[in-house]
């Protein structure tokens, strides 16, 4: 196991150009399979990554995915809305936010 972090990014060719420019390994156009491979083989070899999702991918309905935000370890996934979505983006944890403490939040 490599104590080196991969950086990678996923989600559609647009927004994938401009993390490959910031050094990062990117699946330009990724759908949820794969998703899927990226995290069975950090999972599998235990590898330290930061994983940027584009909201589609984020909010797909992979269950290795879902596993992975509940065990942690060594994976940080966070989601990176569309660039022609940017304005209108809402994350996951605003709604959450809104759920449990009302509107005023």
């Amino acid at each position: 196991m490599s104590d080196e972090t991969r950086m990678i990014a996923m989600g559609t060719r647009p927004l994938m150009e401009g993390f490959s420019l910031l050094g990062f390994e990117t699946w330009p156009d990724a759908d949820t399979e794969d998703l899927k491979k990226v995290l069975s083989e950090l999972v599998q070899s235990r590898q330290k990554a930061l994983l940027l999702l584009e909201t589609y991918l984020s909010r797909s309905q992979c269950t290795l995915l879902a596993d992975v935000r509940i065990h942690g370890g060594n994976i940080i996934v966070t989601e990176v809305p569309a660039i022609n979505a940017a304005q209108q983006y809402h994350p996951f944890v605003e709604d959450l936010v809104v759920k449990v403490l009302g509107k005023q939040a």
